[in-house]
Protein backbone atom coordinates (compact mmCIF):
# COMPACT_ATOMS: atom_id res chain seq x y z
CA UNK A 1 0.00 0.00 0.00
CA UNK A 2 0.98 3.67 -0.44
CA UNK A 3 2.26 5.55 2.79
CA UNK A 4 -0.35 7.99 3.23
CA UNK A 5 1.28 8.72 7.02
CA UNK A 6 2.15 12.27 6.13
CA UNK A 7 -1.04 13.52 4.47
CA UNK A 8 -3.43 15.52 6.22
CA UNK A 9 -7.00 14.41 8.02
CA UNK A 10 -8.94 15.88 6.47
CA UNK A 11 -12.78 15.90 5.84
CA UNK A 12 -13.38 13.98 1.91
CA UNK A 13 -16.06 13.37 0.17
CA UNK A 14 -16.94 11.16 -3.05
CA UNK A 15 -20.60 10.74 -5.09
CA UNK A 16 -20.38 8.06 -8.02
CA UNK A 17 -23.04 6.67 -10.26
CA UNK A 18 -24.31 3.94 -12.21
CA UNK A 19 -27.35 2.44 -13.71
CA UNK A 20 -28.55 -0.71 -14.90
CA UNK A 21 -30.98 -1.10 -18.07
CA UNK A 22 -33.83 -3.40 -17.20
CA UNK A 23 -36.96 -4.45 -19.06
CA UNK A 24 -40.24 -2.41 -18.75
CA UNK A 25 -42.10 -5.28 -17.27
CA UNK A 26 -38.98 -6.00 -14.87
CA UNK A 27 -39.03 -2.18 -13.65
CA UNK A 28 -42.89 -2.23 -13.31
CA UNK A 29 -42.74 -5.38 -11.04
CA UNK A 30 -40.11 -3.66 -8.98
CA UNK A 31 -42.20 -0.67 -8.47
CA UNK A 32 -44.96 -2.86 -7.26
CA UNK A 33 -42.87 -4.16 -4.82
CA UNK A 34 -43.33 -7.66 -6.36
CA UNK A 35 -40.12 -9.09 -6.80
CA UNK A 36 -39.92 -12.80 -5.59
CA UNK A 37 -37.07 -12.18 -3.54
CA UNK A 38 -38.57 -9.00 -2.15
CA UNK A 39 -37.94 -5.02 -1.74
CA UNK A 40 -35.23 -4.68 -4.60
CA UNK A 41 -34.36 -1.28 -3.78
CA UNK A 42 -34.06 -1.65 -0.29
CA UNK A 43 -31.74 -4.88 -0.32
CA UNK A 44 -30.04 -3.22 -3.05
CA UNK A 45 -29.29 0.07 -0.49
CA UNK A 46 -28.41 -2.33 2.28
CA UNK A 47 -25.84 -4.45 -0.11
CA UNK A 48 -24.33 -0.98 -1.15
CA UNK A 49 -23.58 0.17 2.15
CA UNK A 50 -22.38 -3.34 3.33
CA UNK A 51 -19.84 -2.29 0.17
CA UNK A 52 -19.01 0.77 1.24
CA UNK A 53 -17.75 -0.23 4.55
CA UNK A 54 -15.91 -3.19 3.52
CA UNK A 55 -13.86 -1.64 0.40
CA UNK A 56 -10.48 -2.16 1.67
CA UNK A 57 -11.37 -6.34 2.38
CA UNK A 58 -12.08 -6.41 -1.51
CA UNK A 59 -9.75 -3.80 -3.28
CA UNK A 60 -6.01 -5.01 -1.83
CA UNK A 61 -4.12 -1.89 -1.99
CA UNK A 62 -7.19 0.28 -0.61
CA UNK A 63 -6.55 1.52 2.73
CA UNK A 64 -9.48 1.05 5.08
CA UNK A 65 -11.19 4.31 5.88
CA UNK A 66 -13.22 5.30 8.69
CA UNK A 67 -16.73 6.54 7.34
CA UNK A 68 -19.01 8.31 8.89
CA UNK A 69 -21.34 8.88 6.23
CA UNK A 70 -23.40 7.09 3.52
CA UNK A 71 -26.20 7.87 1.34
CA UNK A 72 -28.02 6.12 -1.71
CA UNK A 73 -30.26 7.46 -4.11
CA UNK A 74 -31.95 5.41 -6.47
CA UNK A 75 -33.61 6.97 -9.54
CA UNK A 76 -36.29 4.49 -11.67
CA UNK A 77 -37.11 5.51 -14.50
CA UNK A 78 -39.01 2.71 -17.47
CA UNK A 79 -36.26 1.18 -18.66
CA UNK A 80 -33.39 2.03 -16.01
CA UNK A 81 -32.45 2.25 -12.42
CA UNK A 82 -29.40 4.56 -11.74
CA UNK A 83 -27.90 4.66 -8.72
CA UNK A 84 -25.94 7.38 -6.69
CA UNK A 85 -23.91 6.88 -3.56
CA UNK A 86 -21.91 9.78 -1.79
CA UNK A 87 -19.55 8.65 1.30
CA UNK A 88 -17.99 11.29 3.51
CA UNK A 89 -15.20 10.70 5.57
CA UNK A 90 -12.77 12.52 7.74
CA UNK A 91 -9.27 10.89 6.98
CA UNK A 92 -5.95 10.76 4.93
CA UNK A 93 -7.21 9.72 1.45
CA UNK A 94 -9.96 9.73 -0.17
CA UNK A 95 -13.30 7.99 -0.51
CA UNK A 96 -14.30 7.38 -4.15
CA UNK A 97 -13.71 3.68 -4.00
CA UNK A 98 -16.26 3.39 -1.38
CA UNK A 99 -18.66 5.19 -3.43
CA UNK A 100 -17.92 3.27 -6.42
CA UNK A 101 -17.79 -0.07 -4.77
CA UNK A 102 -20.88 0.96 -3.32
CA UNK A 103 -22.88 1.71 -6.55
CA UNK A 104 -21.03 -1.58 -8.21
CA UNK A 105 -22.66 -4.04 -5.31
CA UNK A 106 -26.03 -2.06 -5.22
CA UNK A 107 -26.57 -2.60 -8.98
CA UNK A 108 -25.20 -6.14 -9.01
CA UNK A 109 -28.22 -6.58 -6.09
CA UNK A 110 -30.28 -5.41 -8.11
CA UNK A 111 -29.38 -7.87 -11.20
CA UNK A 112 -29.48 -10.67 -9.00
CA UNK A 113 -32.83 -9.93 -7.49
CA UNK A 114 -34.73 -10.07 -11.29
CA UNK A 115 -32.39 -12.22 -13.11
CA UNK A 116 -35.29 -14.58 -13.39
CA UNK A 117 -37.51 -11.56 -14.81
CA UNK A 118 -34.72 -10.89 -17.46
CA UNK A 119 -33.84 -13.75 -18.85
CA UNK A 120 -34.66 -14.67 -22.23
CA UNK A 121 -35.86 -18.35 -23.66
CA UNK A 122 -32.01 -19.39 -23.66
CA UNK A 123 -30.95 -18.53 -19.96
CA UNK A 124 -29.25 -15.05 -21.41
CA UNK A 125 -30.10 -11.42 -20.80
CA UNK A 126 -29.85 -9.23 -23.62
CA UNK A 127 -31.64 -6.57 -22.63
CA UNK A 128 -29.72 -5.87 -19.29
CA UNK A 129 -26.80 -4.07 -18.73
CA UNK A 130 -24.62 -2.13 -16.05
CA UNK A 131 -23.06 0.99 -17.21
CA UNK A 132 -22.01 4.13 -16.88
CA UNK A 133 -20.42 4.23 -13.63
CA UNK A 134 -18.56 6.99 -12.69
CA UNK A 135 -17.26 9.12 -9.92
CA UNK A 136 -19.49 12.30 -10.32
CA UNK A 137 -17.24 14.32 -8.03
CA UNK A 138 -14.44 13.66 -5.00
CA UNK A 139 -13.62 16.53 -2.42
CA UNK A 140 -11.64 17.45 0.19
CA UNK A 141 -10.23 19.95 2.79
CA UNK A 142 -11.73 23.21 2.07
CA UNK A 143 -13.80 21.82 -1.33
CA UNK A 144 -15.54 19.78 0.98
CA UNK A 145 -19.62 20.99 1.66
CA UNK A 146 -21.01 19.45 4.52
Amino acid sequence: MIDITDKEIVAREAMATGTIKLKRETIKIIKENKVKKGDTIETAKIAGTMAVKNTANMIPYCHPVPVMSIDFNFEVSDTKITVTCRVKAIYRTGVEMEAINGVQVALLTIWDMVKYLEKDETGNYPETSIGNLTVVYKRKGDSYSS
